[in-house]
Formats: structure tokens, sequence, C-alpha cells
């Protein structure tokens, strides 16, 4: 039986404490199930953040989306993670990726290092932290029990295998970093890419009883009756693909609200994703679409 929908926004531009207040609060009356922020250098810090947006609000969740592992020592962060989860009353949902931006790195004086080394430092991570936090005896304690809800995010093998393992959720960014890119340059992976993915954490997650919630990032939502009018200003950001390719990426929705509702119920068939997030631009965009397929 397929879970029941959430939706989340994931805010990204600095503000003052009365603006983050006031676009939380809007979150919250569109309907959003959990506000997110980031973690990179120019956006807001993330856990100071997620406190303020508890505050300013009493039905979302709160969480990281998703915490880049490098920048992070294990046990300081199983401390952020335990007074955050206390101070926002058990709202907080952590999410945990690798990190693809190798210039915020070596701005922030810390290594990056290869892929695998990174993976290798998230699993550390993941593991520290629930021995930490699965202690009666580490202080803080966090509120939630028997954890707070854990987010891994990637797309390759070996973070769906630790995914399956440890996490609650499973989020896609349906991208992967462009090739010698320093800055974190993303290219989409195709819808064809996306089933073999999907279907590789279902393998990997085949001895649990019941798998990872499955989270996909949307990266565009555009409203217009013309969609292949509306894409072709894009083509040049991925020259390898056709309009028709474009418009049947999972990280894309455009179209009549109609089409765009049709889209997101498309991706829980196709690949099992009840769980979506929508960047800050596009937060009022999509609350129409939430409202139309709540229930659904």
């Amino acid at each position: 039986m397929s879970r029941p929908f959430r939706f989340a926004v994931n805010l990204l531009e600095p503000a003052s404490a009365e603006e983050w207040r006031a676009k939380c609060r809007r979150a919250e009356e569109l309907g959003y199930d959990v506000i997110l922020v980031p973690d990179h250098l120019g956006m807001p810090a993330p856990f100071p953040a997620l406190v303020a947006a508890a505050e300013a609000t009493e039905r979302p969740r709160v969480g990281t989306f998703t915490l880049n592992a490098g920048f992070w020592n294990p046990a300081l962060l199983a401390r952020e993670v335990a007074t955050t989860d206390a101070l926002t009353g058990g709202r907080l949902e952590l999410g945990l990726g690798t990190g693809y931006v190798r210039e915020e790195h070596e701005t922030a004086g810390l290594p990056f290092g290869s892929p695998g080394e990174r993976v290798d430092h998230l699993r550390r991570t993941v593991e520290e932290l629930e021995r930490l936090l699965g202690s009666k005896e580490h202080q803080p304690q966090p509120t939630q029990r028997p954890r707070v809800p854990l987010l891994i995010g990637g797309n390759g093998d070996r973070i769906l295998r630790l995914s399956a393992e440890h996490a609650d959720i499973a989020s896609f960014t349906g991208a992967r970093t462009a090739p010698g890119s320093t800055t974190g340059q993303l290219t989409p992976i195709s819808a064809d890419e996306m089933d073999e993915r999907v279907g590789r954490i279902l393998e990997f997650a085949e001895h649990r009883a019941e798998p990872p919630e499955l989270n996909l990032l949307i990266q565009m939502v555009i409203g217009t009756e013309d969609r292949e009018a509306a894409v072709r200003p894009f083509l040049e950001l991925v020259p390898d693909m056709t309009v028709d390719q474009v418009l049947e990426l999972p990280v894309t929705l455009l179209g009549t609200l109609e089409e765009i509702t049709e889209q997101v119920l498309a991706r829980r068939e196709r690949y099992g994703f009840t769980y979506f997030t929508v960047l800050e631009p596009y937060m009022e965009a999509f609350a129409p679409v939430m409202e139309r397929v709540r229930g659904l």
C-alpha cells in the first residue's frame, strides 16, 4: 500500500528574523508538511534556521536537506541534532549527504576527497550518530525515540546501499555532478536511469520489513499552457537532450495545473515517490498541486 503524500519546501535565501518567520508561516499556510534548509555556504546556517522555523510555526516538521557530511564532526553533529530536536519539540528530520561542491570545502579549509572517501566519511558519520544518539548516556538527549528520522540523499550504489541499511527516507536529486565541476554544477539523469536507480535501492532494501520512504527533489515547477515553449530556454543547459527528453525528466514539472497534478501522480505510480521537495522559488506555484493530490 502506498504511503500518503508528503510535501516539503527547501528555503534557500538568507533573511532577517522577521522575514524568515514570515516565509515559514507562509509555507505552513500553503500546506507544506516539512520546512527544509540546505547546507551550503552563502545560505542560512541549518540548525538555527530550523529552530526559528519551528518557533514560527505549529504543524510542519523541519529538516536539513541535506547536510554536507564533510563539514561535520560526528560528535559535534550529534550535539547539534539532539539540541535542535529538543528545541523544535521533536519535529526534526536529519538529512545527510556526501557534499558535492569542491569550492565550498576549499573555502572552509576542509578536505573534499574522492567520491569514495566522501561516501566512507558519510557512512562513519551515520554509524557514529546512531551510536551516540542511541546511548542513554549521551547529553543532550534528542526528544524523538527511537531516533530522529534519517534521510540520506544520493544516487550512487554505495549511497543507495547505505540508505537501504540505515535511512528512513531515501532522497533522489535526479541529477549528478557534471564531470570536472568544482562549483557543484549538476546534470540531470533520465527517466529510464531513475527507474534503474529506484529499482536498485528497492533491491538493496529487500531485507527490510518496509523500504525507505522515497523522496524526489523537484528542480523546476512552471505553470504554462505551452510546455515545449516553456522548456526551450533551458535546452542550452542540457545540450545532449531533446525537448521531449527534458519534458520527461523526473525533476521537472511543467504544464497546466491539471497536467502537473498528473505528473506528480505519475511519478508515484512509476517510481514510488510519495515525498516531494520543491525549491523556494517554486513554493507558491506548487501549492495548488499539493491541494489537488492529497488523498488521491
